[in-house]
């Protein structure tokens, strides 16, 4: 099977570089051109979710990581080369963390999205080797030089 640049490129990011920023930013881009696909919405929002988290934002985090669950629940425990199931059961866990963050928190850490398909697992290394990680990592959308930001009032 032949998966998407732009999947491959989210891969990358969310394993090897924890950059969930740059997995919303090149997911969001897939989730648009395939008319809002669930399935990757979902995935992004478990990015998102994440990103919110290790920046303190627990609120932010639970309300993503819970619409991601309940949007990958519907696919089976292995969907387009990874272990879906895996990653929904780590979600489930981080999720039953988050709602007693207030009576026992805990410290960030990272999920890994297992791969399964050996031609994914290909394109992931390849493009792993194509793609530079972004450092420092982004906080936010980069604006155009061109494009003054907008002054807050």
């Amino acid at each position: 099977m032949a998966y998407d640049p732009l999947y491959v490129a989210y891969l990358v990011y969310f394993n090897r570089d924890r950059d969930y920023f740059e997995c919303h930013e090149v997911l969001e881009e897939l989730w648009l051109a395939t008319e809002r696909n669930p399935l990757y919405k979902g995935l992004l929002q478990v990015a998102v979710g994440l990103y919110h988290f290790r920046d303190g934002n627990i609120r932010g985090a639970m309300l993503m990581l819970e619409s991601a669950e309940a949007r990958l629940r519907e696919y089976p425990s292995v969907t387009l080369g990874i272990k879906l199931e895996a990653l929904l059961q780590e979600v489930r866990a981080y999720i039953g963390k988050l709602r007693d963050f207030t009576v026992e928190p805990f410290d960030y850490y990272d999920l890994t999205i297992r791969i399964v398909d050996e031609d994914l697992r290909a394109a992931v290394i390849s493009a792993g080797a194509e793609l530079k990680p972004n450092l420092p990592q982004r906080r936010g959308p980069r604006r155009t030089p061109s494009v003054p930001a907008v002054e807050r009032r």
